[in-house]
């Protein structure tokens, strides 16, 4: 007698919570997801995408959709967001963050935690923000990365983003931790780089977590492999 296949959940449309691991894309999720479904229950296809990248170096929630779920994918990615993480002050990185090496240092004896306080204010609310060069937006049919990795520069145009809190939660420098609760669009990366510029200093990002979409919580998501042993994939 055949081994019954089990109801399918996901080819209808579902909604998952994955707290996506460290050094892995956004898009490594959504492959892995995809593949372990289309094992569980036998198919060829299925739709499956993901509400909101994350960088490679951030961990954290991300919404990923499947089946007719997916047309709601837009939906989610315009909610805000809440990231937690660290700002390194006192060294700058062509990427922002970690992916690429310190390529400046500066001095950070005359930080106080007053002008640090201060400082925070000016990035709060609708402020002017330039992504990152290392980043996925495409300009002239190219991502902004490849260009970068191939060392050239282009212009890339300013675009407004609300920021709603910027908390500093820790400071031991060169280290500030930091709560921020942000519109869509917002590159935290190009924050603390221009953070750090803004106290006449440098600064990248070190750490990233995104803790929050809209109503939607890291707390209440899964691993990939809590998500193997639902779907008993081996």
């Amino acid at each position: 007698m055949n081994q019954q296949v089990p109801d399918n959940p996901y080819s209808p449309g579902n909604v998952l919570l994955f707290d996506k691991p460290l050094n892995w894309t956004s898009f490594q999720v959504v492959n892995k997801v995809r593949w372990m479904i289309k094992q569980r229950y036998g198919l060829k296809k299925i739709k499956v995408g993901h509400a909101g990248t994350l960088d490679p170096l951030a961990t954290g929630l991300l919404i990923i959709c499947t089946g007719k779920k997916t047309k709601n994918i837009d939906s989610y990615q315009a909610q805000k967001k809440e990231y937690t993480g660290t700002i390194t002050l006192g060294a700058t990185t062509p990427s922002y963050d970690l992916e690429t090496e310190i390529d400046q240092n500066f001095p950070t004896d005359h930080l106080t935690k007053e002008l640090l306080q201060k400082t925070t204010e000016q990035f709060t609310g609708e402020i002017q923000q330039r992504p990152p060069i290392f980043s996925a937006i495409k300009q002239d049919g190219k991502r902004l990365y490849e260009l970068a990795r191939e060392g050239k520069t282009t212009e890339i145009p300013t675009r407004s983003v609300t920021v709603i809190d910027f908390e500093l939660t820790r400071i031991n420098l060169p280290e500030v931790d930091f709560r921020i609760s942000c519109s869509k669009g917002t590159y935290i990366r190009s924050l603390a780089h221009d953070f750090g510029a803004a106290l006449d200093n440098g600064g990248h990002l070190s750490a990233l977590r995104r803790t929050k979409i809209g109503d939607y919580s890291v707390e209440d998501a899964i691993s990939i492999e809590e998500f193997e042993e639902i779907l008993e994939v081996n």
